[in-house]
């Protein structure tokens, strides 16, 4: 079969043996992937990746192998492997969150040497993973359920009371899904921040209430505008609190993942504030962690989703509660994802594309 391989740190186009399912598994027809932008990241700073994979104790990719990227996936189920129950019949169309499991414990998909990704015309997934597509949802929608559960799992971590106004730093796709969460929660205004025009109407179609272009205008200082307490709130503080801004809570979710971004967030965020950094950044970076003493500045990292989160990102887009055709600016085939990989880098041009193995 065919797929978009990773393969000497360049995506090339080539044939790769079926595979065949095992216990408890099925295979599935890749109907739509979506490029993520830690695919993006991979292909750039592949080593890198190998060495943190080893360092928290999970199976590296081999770079000296194939490697078939894609784990935003929605697929239509082929056949059942051994040891299967068979609830869903060929022919449904699927979305699983990108894990095998093994007798070995739980294995990650598209960035394995093992188990193929969503680059392929053909994958194998776990049954007991599968979610059926509702509501005769396109393909290229039901593929965006796991970068919106990234957002839901962001803002799920975040802790919200209630009270707080966020501030979005950077609306690629994955700032695009904390809005998208944010707006889901009721949580408003929503401020967002990014340099492209593009993204920034991509942000307000997502639920932004408030745009700003950190060319011109200081994010924090727009942020700070929107933030100014009521008389009543001002009034209900206590005494020892009358010294510092009249501001809301301050709640701050870094979507960049670029050297630098931590320490610039720290810098610009008022006291007290709750940052969340969901921006993968593959590079070693520094702050200071003074800075967040003074301030007393709260950080949560974060990472992926859990199983309930990603079937509830699922029906969140079925039924339409989330825009996910906007987010899809292209789709490609196999033979298209390597220039789509350079066409990614343009943010005015794109900002998801989606795999379709099977044109």
């Amino acid at each position: 079969m065919r797929a978009a391989i990773f393969r000497g740190g360049e995506i090339v186009v080539d044939t790769v043996p079926e595979p065949v399912p095992g216990e408890g598994q099925v295979k599935v027809r890749t109907l739509a992937c979506g490029i993520c932008g830690s695919d993006l990241h991979a292909r750039k700073h592949a080593p890198r990746m190998v060495e943190m994979a080893k360092r928290i104790g999970r199976p590296p990719m081999d770079l000296s192998r194939d490697v078939v990227f894609g784990h935003e996936f929605c697929c239509e189920l082929v056949e059942h492997g051994p040891g299967t129950q068979r609830k869903l019949k060929p022919g449904t169309h699927v979305c699983s969150m990108p894990v095998l499991m093994t007798p070995a414990g739980p294995l990650g998909i598209g960035y394995s040497n093992q188990n193929i990704g969503g680059y392929a015309e053909v994958m194998l997934l776990s049954e007991a993973l599968l979610l059926p597509v509702p509501n005769g949802l396109e393909p290229q929608h039901a593929a965006l359920t796991e970068p919106l559960a990234v957002g839901i799992h962001a803002v799920a971590k975040a802790n919200i009371a209630g009270n707080e106004v966020p501030l979005v730093i950077g609306c690629g796709p994955v700032g695009l899904a904390v809005i998208a969460a944010l707006k889901l929660k009721g949580l408003h205004p929503i401020v967002a921040a990014d340099y492209s025009p593009a993204r920034r109407a991509l942000a307000e179609t997502m639920g932004a209430d408030i745009v700003v272009d950190p060319a011109h205008t200081q994010p924090y200082a727009t942020w700070a505008e929107h933030a100014a307490m009521t008389a009543e709130e001002k009034a209900a503080r206590p005494p020892w609190q009358a010294f510092l801004p009249p501001l809301k809570p301050a709640l701050i979710f870094e979507c960049v993942g670029v050297p630098g971004l931590i320490q610039q967030v720290f810098a610009g965020a008022p006291r007290d504030a709750r940052i969340v950094v969901v921006g993968v950044c593959m590079e070693p970076d520094s702050a200071e962690p003074m800075l967040g003493i003074m301030k007393e500045l709260n950080a949560q990292y974060v990472l992926g989703y859990t199983p309930d989160e990603f079937a509830a990102s699922l029906r969140l887009i079925a039924g339409g509660a989330v825009d996910a055709a906007a987010m899809v600016t292209a789709t490609t085939g196999i033979d298209g994802v390597a220039q789509a990989f350079e066409d990614l880098a343009n943010p005015e041009a794109h900002t998801k594309i989606i795999v379709e193995p099977w044109r």
